[in-house]
């Protein structure tokens, strides 16, 4: 089995960072649904402003808020303003068509992004 990419929240905008949380990303309830994200998965989360990299799970934001905050020790490494990509993967014998949607500056659903071997994504 290999792993590959599931799904994916490109160019989404860190609206909070908060050390005093347990762990997690928060994300926003409308966001998870059309990016195929289930609550408490595990993400990767690639920080674009800074170049961080960490992994952490997904807790449920309140839906169309465009809630999209870093919680406990990931506040360290990503703030409130941040761009980033979330990520999730899965385990398959070969690729499938992954659901990756593009967001705006304030994580308002854009469109749909096609990743596919061989090909860029268009922005």
């Amino acid at each position: 089995m290999r792993q590959f990419l599931h799904s994916k929240i490109h160019k989404a905008t860190v609206t909070e960072a908060n050390l005093d949380y347990v762990g997690s990303i928060t994300i926003d309830e409308g966001l998870m649904e059309l990016a195929n994200i289930a609550e408490f998965e595990k993400v990767l989360i690639v920080d674009n402003t800074n170049g961080a990299r960490l992994e952490t799970y997904v807790i449920r934001g309140e839906r169309d808020s465009g809630v999209i905050g870093i919680n406990g020790a990931a506040a360290h490494l990503v703030e409130a303003g941040d761009e980033v990509i979330i990520i999730t993967f899965h385990h398959a014998d070969k690729p499938c068509a992954p659901t990756c949607i593009l967001v705006d500056g304030e994580n308002r659903f854009v469109r749909y992004l096609t990743e596919r071997p061989g090909t860029v994504a268009s922005f």
